[in-house]
């Protein structure tokens, strides 16, 4: 990106959102962190932080009051909310698991993103974080695919419905080596076991390995600037060639 800009990171205490922030300040942006109490506590930021929890409207409401400015909005917003409960076959998927995974991955992204659009600079740029498991369904993902799924649909609605004073585009990665894998950041023991098979999963990725960080801060970071000026309502896939839509 070249001018600098004002660009709100949800979820930023996470492990893409921690390499996404550094990035972002380090190339001179006013960047905003926001993510759950606990996850800014045993993450501190570098960067000017607010609490925000995606499951409560109040504190949605509270985190817009407080991203007000009277100089002006934001250039960007990134919302990477979302967490895993772990694998486990859809007819055996509990009401009230797949009730929290649909709360926290899709519900959440939807409250936030509508709060988060009247702040919004004309020319903004906002990027969803969704899944590869959106469309490339495999067993035992399926609380969290529907939900993943749901994501990529309000990208290309708000895209549709948002243009062309902002743009809406999506990321779809693969299985990424961060605390998510164990549950999330602020929502698991980060040093615990994955709960996913990651060395399966990386052998079946042409790549050989399953993505970093970097791997996916990248494309969002393409997505916020202008060389992606004429992109809305799209998803990049970023899963080293596991899935070829």
């Amino acid at each position: 990106m070249s001018a600098p800009r004002r660009i709100a990171v949800i979820g930023a205490a996470g492990g893409i959102g921690r390499v996404l922030v550094a990035a972002l300040a380090g190339a001179g942006h006013d960047v905003v962190a926001l993510d759950l109490p606990a996850s800014l506590t045993r993450h501190p930021m570098s960067v000017p932080a607010i609490p925000i929890d995606v499951t409560s409207p109040a504190a949605i409401d509270d985190a817009v009051a407080a991203l007000k400015q009277p100089e002006g909005g934001l250039d960007g917003l990134v919302n990477l909310a979302g967490y895993t409960l772990g694998v486990t076959p859809l007819a055996e998927t509990g009401l009230d698991a797949f009730d929290d995974t649909v709360n926290g991955n899709l519900r959440g992204v939807f409250l936030t993103t509508k709060a988060f659009l009247p702040l919004m600079s004309e020319g903004g740029s906002v990027v969803l974080v969704s899944s590869g498991l959106a469309q490339f369904i495999r067993p035992g993902h399926g609380a969290y695919a529907a939900a993943k799924a749901g994501v990529i649909a309000l990208a290309k609605t708000f895209a549709l419905e948002t243009a062309p004073r902002l743009r809406v585009n999506a990321v779809a990665p693969g299985p990424v080596q961060t605390a998510f894998l164990t549950g999330g950041t602020g929502r698991s023991n980060e040093d615990g076991d994955s709960l996913v098979p990651v060395e399966q999963m990386a052998a079946a990725i042409p790549m050989g390995r399953i993505a970093q960080p970097e791997d996916v801060t990248g494309p969002i970071e393409f997505l916020l600037g202008p060389q992606s000026s004429f992109m809305t309502g799209q998803v990049l896939w970023i899963n080293g060639g596991a899935y070829m839509p």
